[in-house]
């Protein structure tokens, strides 16, 4: 399946577990929690990939095949949310400080 060009990467993927009874991981996906720029997590990516085997040991065989895609890149950021968040304060201050720690200034 294809993400809809209109659809944010968070969306989809709620969708998608949603679509295979992963309504409390949809829920996350909802709010953020897996996603490249909008999650509190330093590696949101791996956190989904652990939720998944999780639910794949429980027996919730529709979590394999949301893996498999996982790790081909189905549910990354797009392009647009990626240049959306550099443009962003967090994006702003991230860029700021990287550009600090270059020039070697704390």
């Amino acid at each position: 399946m294809t993400r809809p060009a209109d659809m944010h990467t968070k969306d989809y993927l709620a969708q998608e577990l949603r679509a295979a009874g992963l309504d409390t991981m949809a829920d996350r996906a909802a709010s953020g929690w897996y996603h490249d720029f909008l999650s509190p997590l330093a590696l949101p990516e791996t956190e989904l990939d652990k939720d998944l085997i999780r639910a794949i040991n429980s027996g919730n065989k529709a979590a394999a095949d949301l893996r498999r895609r996982h790790h081909k890149g189905e549910f990354d950021a797009s392009k647009e949310e990626s240049d959306a968040w550099a443009e962003s304060p967090d994006g702003q201050e991230a860029f700021d400080m990287l550009r600090r720690d270059l020039k070697g200034k704390p």
